[in-house]
Parts: structure tokens; C-alpha cells; sequence
């Protein structure tokens, strides 16, 4: 145990399972009432990003520091990528908001792998008849990786959307962007541009119905990815106890069943922020290129 807050006492436990909905870390009405676990973690990693971003672009030097060369390091990287996908015209105006998603997203998702984060938590000593016996009455988690709230990747696609639209809207325009879903393309002519206009329209309405689900698609998988990998994590430190090991050969196991999927999930954390920042690229790509460039 390590302090005592009123009837509410901060201890170290673990948890068989993240539950699925973040928790509020008091009891109160207003604004304070939106403080949940996840929410606390995303303001600790946007902290993180800001400082270290600022710490590297405050004061830059002809001859950069480690701070500044790895954030230039970053920031160059990820605009040739972008740049890549996009095009040299767009990419100005796009990098800011794909550079912002894929760097939240990393550090979120191996935010939420340090130790500490989902195991330390703020509830009442007790225990309760679980399925396996005895266990500890569950508690509610200081820190939630953030990126397992579906509140938070559904914001990010949202967010994602709208600056989506307002860069399609300055490239293209709304009569282009209305011509690049229904009209025909490959510069048809003649009759079988008549014949073929009920085709595309009817596409263009299956086109405006993926654009609809584009923030559902895109928040589902990020948050999916995150909250299974977290899952599974706290079931392999448990599996041990499960099969009554015994204290010894529990510990053991507590790291010789976790430790694969741990690296495994930095892989997957690098992976996620990477599809999301890439699919919205796509999308971006997609609405402003001219049909000479398809």
C-alpha cells in the first residue's frame, strides 16, 4: 500500500482483465467528472510531446543537441513519408495532422506499456469469489493506456475527418470533390459516358457511404489492436496463479509468459500508429489527386 486518500487507498494490485469503459478517478459532478483514467494518460502524453517538442525547437543551434537533432531527425522523416503519399503540393498541409496522429498514437500506445500503467490503482481492500476462488476486489486503475478508450481513438479519427474534408475542400473544391466521386471517369465520351453515368453514381453512393464509416473503421481498429493486447498481457501475468503454480514458479511465469507478447506489442503499438496516420494519408491522397494522376 503506499497512501491513504479518505476511504479510498492507492495500492498496487493486479488486474485479471481491463475493463472495457475507462473509470472516473473521483466522484464528482462538472467538469471533474470527465477526469477519467484514459483522459488522466492523455494529458500525461501530450505533456510528454509538448516538452519534448519544445525542448528541441526552443533555442536551435547550427550544431543541434540531442533533443533538437532527434526531433529535426523525426520531423524530416516523417514529411518525406508523407510527401511520398500525398505529393509535394499537399503535403504541407497535410503533414501537420498526420505527423500529430502518428506521434500521439506511438507514444500513447508505449505509454501504456510501461510498468505501473493498469496496475496501480484506487479502491477498497477486499476480496471477492471469483471464478478461480478468492481474487482481489477489482479497483480502479490510476492509469488507463489512453489509447484504449474508444472515446479517444474516435475522437482522433473525428478530428481526422474534419481536417480531411477542409484539405480536399482547398485543393480540389466542392465541385471537383463531387465530380471525383460521381462522375465517370477515364475521360468517357459519347454514348457509353450515358450508359455507364447510373454506374458511377451508384458508386459514388457506396464511396459516400465508406467516407460515413470512415471514423468507426479507422477507431475500431486502433482501439480493438490496444485493448486486446492489454487483455492479453494481464492474462499471461495471471496464468500462473490461475493454474496454482505456486509463488515461485508464478513469479516465473509472470515474466517468461509475458515477455514475448510485451515485445510483441511494441511492435504492434509502432504498427497501429503507422496504418492510422497511413490510411488517413490515403484518404487525403485520394480526394485531391486529378483523375490524370490516378
Amino acid at each position: 500500500m503506499f497512501s491513504s486518500l479518505g476511504d479510498f487507498q492507492v495500492t498496487a494490485f493486479q488486474l485479471a482483465s481491463v475493463p472495457i469503459s475507462a473509470q472516473p478517478l473521483v466522484e464528482q459532478t462538472g467538469l471533474f467528472a470527465a477526469l477519467t483514467n484514459s483522459v488522466f494518460v492523455a494529458l500525461i502524453v501530450m505533456s510528454i510531446i509538448y516538452f519534448l517538442v519544445r525542448a528541441g525547437t526552443k533555442s536551435p543551434t547550427i550544431i543541434p543537441g540531442p533533443v533538437q537533432n532527434g526531433v529535426e531527425f523525426v520531423f524530416e522523416f516523417l514529411y518525406n513519408q508523407v510527401e511520398q503519399v500525398v505529393g509535394p503540393k499537399v503535403a504541407p498541409r497535410a503533414f501537420p495532422l498526420l505527423c500529430t496522429i502518428f506521434v500521439y498514437i506511438l507514444v500513447a500506445n508505449w505509454f501504456g506499456l510501461l510498468p505501473g500503467v493498469g496496475t496501480i490503482g484506487i479502491g477498497h481492500e477486499g476480496t471477492q469469489m471469483g471464478f478461480f476462488g478468492l481474487s482481489e476486489e477489482p479497483k480502479i486503475p490510476l492509469l488507463r493506456p489512453a489509447t484504449a478508450d474508444m472515446n479517444l481513438t474516435l475522437a482522433i479519427a473525428m478530428c481526422s475527418m474534419v481536417v480531411w474534408f477542409y484539405i480536399t475542400m482547398r485543393e480540389a473544391g466542392p465541385v471537383e470533390f463531387v465530380k471525383h466521386i460521381f462522375a465517370p471517369k477515364g475521360g468517357l465520351t459519347g454514348v457509353m459516358k450515358l450508359v455507364l453515368i447510373p454506374i458511377f453514381l451508384f458508386v459514388g453512393v457506396i464511396e459516400v457511404v465508406s467516407i460515413i464509416f470512415r471514423p468507426v473503421t479507422l477507431s475500431l481498429r486502433l482501439f480493438g489492436n490496444v485493448f486486446a493486447g492489454e487483455n492479453l498481457l494481464h492474462a499471461m501475468t495471471t496464468l500462473g496463479d490461475t493454474f496454482g503454480f505456486g509463488p515461485t514458479l508464478s513469479f516465473i511465469s509472470k515474466i517468461g509468459f509475458t515477455l514475448p507478447f510485451y515485445f510483441l506489442e511494441i511492435l504492434v503499438g509502432v504498427l497501429q500508429a503507422t496504418v492510422f496516420a497511413l490510411l488517413c494519408a490515403v484518404y487525403i491522397q485520394l480526394s485531391t489527386a486529378h483523375d490524370e494522376e490516378h
